[in-house]
């Protein structure tokens, strides 16, 4: 960015600093601009959105409220729209909607819309509402009991899944995401489809789409929690969620015999299994494009030797830690 002062380049800055948002104070990588000559600080939108995105989302983790994709889903489950959602759950139009867009809600209004998740609740909120009559009524109560009947049938792939993917709060160790199963394997699907990987570079892919989001916006793509093993960063529980996309045909791994006696597991598309680009929003389908074509020419030892070099796993490779996501504002691997 130049400077509105001078119009020479400013450089990025990033800094500890404490914020406060509702009585309540946070530690935040704080991201300006500054002019070298007037020592004058600028921002961008973009800037203070992933300020405050950090602030918010630490308050979010704190008070355990729903975040704003989470909020969408619950609507989106229901296959509603947003001016229904806000009418049987008591809210105005406009304040249901800044709650998707980013917006904190307070602490009555995120209970409120946490009990919508489940569609027993949801069932009776509908009926103490008066955003259906009639047939209108009875439409939509059918529609939430094939819903239940649903999610009765589905419970047992629904534990493995969360099993594997390692359900847990959004928090830092997240990314401030609620881990996504199905995001991830999308992520899987989308490197595989883009080239053949091996496993190992296919394990750094993921852990760089992920934390160049995040230092992008203050939130992950998948919400996966990664560990810093002695061949780079990993997601935490790589190996069963390997074999469980096999098992669903979501990919193919052929194994691999090399001189040295080792054996290779290389991942390759499922041609009748196409990426599902709908679940991404548009600024996430940019970060999986770019960690795709960054590294569509690197060797798996190079991408491993660049994640050696990465701060993220030089504090937390003894002892294989997972991966705290504030380390995304410090990765180097555009300057490799």
């Amino acid at each position: 960015m130049k400077s509105p002062i001078t119009g020479k380049e400013m450089v990025l800055i990033r800094e500890n600093r404490t914020l406060s948002f509702r009585k309540e104070e946070f530690e935040v990588v704080y991201h300006h601009y500054k002019c070298e000559e007037s020592g004058e600080f600028f921002t961008t939108t973009e800037l203070d959105e992933i300020n405050l995105n950090q602030l918010y989302n630490q308050y979010r983790a704190e008070h355990k409220l729903p975040f704003p994709e989470e909020i969408k889903q619950i609507r989106e489950t229901y296959d509603l729209p947003a001016s229904k959602m806000s009418e049987i759950l008591g809210f105005g139009v406009n304040s249901y909607r800044n709650y998707e867009s980013g917006e904190v809600p307070n602490q009555s209004n995120a209970k409120l819309i946490q009990l919508a998740a489940d569609p027993k609740e949801f069932r009776k909120l509908i009926e103490l509402s008066d955003a259906y009559q009639g047939k209108a009524l009875d439409k939509i109560l059918h529609s939430i009991d094939s819903l239940i009947h649903e999610q009765k049938q589905s419970k047992g792939k629904t534990q493995i899944e969360n099993y594997l993917i390692g359900l847990k709060a959004p928090c830092s160790i997240t990314g401030f995401k609620r881990p996504d199963f199905e995001k991830f394997t999308e992520m899987v699907v989308f490197f595989t489809a883009k080239q053949e990987q091996w496993k190992t570079k296919l394990n750094k892919l993921l852990f760089y789409a992920d934390f160049s989001m995040y230092a992008q916006s203050g939130m992950s793509i998948s919400g996966v929690q990664y560990r810093a093993i002695p061949k780079g960063p990993v997601p935490k529980n790589y190996q069963g969620l390997f074999e469980y996309l096999v098992s669903k045909e979501d990919i193919i791994i052929e194994y691999e015999t090399f001189t040295s006696g080792n054996m290779g597991e290389l991942f390759k598309p499922n041609p009748n299994r196409p990426f599902k680009s709908d679940l991404f929003s548009q600024k996430e389908l940019l970060v999986l494009e770019e960690i795709s074509q960054r590294f569509s020419k690197t060797t798996t030892q190079e991408i491993v030797d660049a994640s050696h070099k990465e701060k993220a796993w030089i504090e937390n490779s003894e002892g294989n830690k997972i991966i705290d996501y504030k380390y995304g504002f410090e990765l180097n691997y555009l300057q490799l």
